[in-house]
């Protein structure tokens, strides 16, 4: 299953919770949405994966082993970037929020023991991308190149209600030195707004390849496991965001994507 709806992948405390044991078409990547009312804790071994505890709603305090990183958090995910913590693997952690929230847990399965440490909002680069109606904000917390991990890479995207964004199609599901890096993904998506929906579209880069179309809506995820993806389209008056998820096997942590040669003409 590539799309994902809300609740469909709930298990215990996650309302979403995707790994490569719950969804066969993953080998790397991984997210899980935990939700904690006032004065909620939870805990968790971080295992063979690194992993990046993101706060959507409210702040929380991480404690990995013996360092204890405090987040501010943020209103929603519409109202700006957050801070965030990353963890290491073979870590014991401890998330716990006084006012309550909702947390999105960004995993790749990894190899390096990276130090658990701080992310802080104004240090994360943000993009605008594209112009007109497929103008939106790419927020880069854990870009390849702004935040050292050993395989994750995550950002957030903001697309305005209306426009499309992921546009031009791409793709990065095979090995090119120099020209394209291959990348498993996941997009989780909000919406503003009540009855606010989007659209994403996954279509195949070879034979028997990912094809789906789906109207996604708060809560939903849809997995990327190769194939061309693109437009992620918003609901005129309901801005969208998305996470991205990505990990691969490739030596090097790098975002090298291909476009879809039939959709950039007279784009740029």
């Amino acid at each position: 299953m590539t799309y994902v709806p809300k609740g469909s992948a709930a298990a215990g405390p996650y309302a979403l919770d995707i790994d490569p044991e719950r969804a066969a078409a993953l080998a790397y990547s991984r997210l899980r949405i935990l939700e904690l009312g006032p004065g909620g804790t939870h805990s968790f071994a971080t295992g063979e994966s690194e992993w990046i505890v993101l706060p959507l709603t409210g702040g929380c305090t991480v404690r990995a082993e013996d360092e204890i990183i405090e987040l501010l958090g943020r209103e929603s995910v519409f109202s700006g970037v957050s801070d965030f913590a990353y963890l290491p693997r073979d870590a014991q952690i401890q998330i716990a929020s006084g006012a309550g929230g909702r947390f999105a847990l960004a995993g790749a399965k990894c190899e390096r023991r990276l130090p658990a440490r701080y992310g802080s909002a104004p240090e994360v680069p943000v993009e605008s991308r594209g112009s007109g109606g497929c103008a939106r904000e790419v927020r880069n917390f854990a870009s390849a190149d702004a935040f050292d991990c050993d395989r994750l890479i995550a950002v957030e995207v903001v697309t305005p209600g209306g426009n499309w964004s992921s546009y031009p199609p791409h793709k990065h599901d095979e090995h090119r030195p120099g020209v394209e890096a291959e990348l498993e993904e996941i997009y989780y998506f909000e919406i503003e707004g009540a009855g606010g929906f989007g659209y994403q579209r996954v279509f195949p880069s070879r034979e028997g390849g990912t094809d789906v179309l789906a109207e996604v809506r708060s809560g939903d995820a849809v997995l990327v496991p190769d194939g061309w993806h693109g437009p992620s389209i918003a609901q005129p008056g309901h801005p969208m965001y998305y996470l991205n998820v990505m990990a691969g096997p490739g030596e090097e942590r790098e975002w090298r994507i291909c476009f879809h040669p039939d959709h950039t003409e007279g784009y740029r």
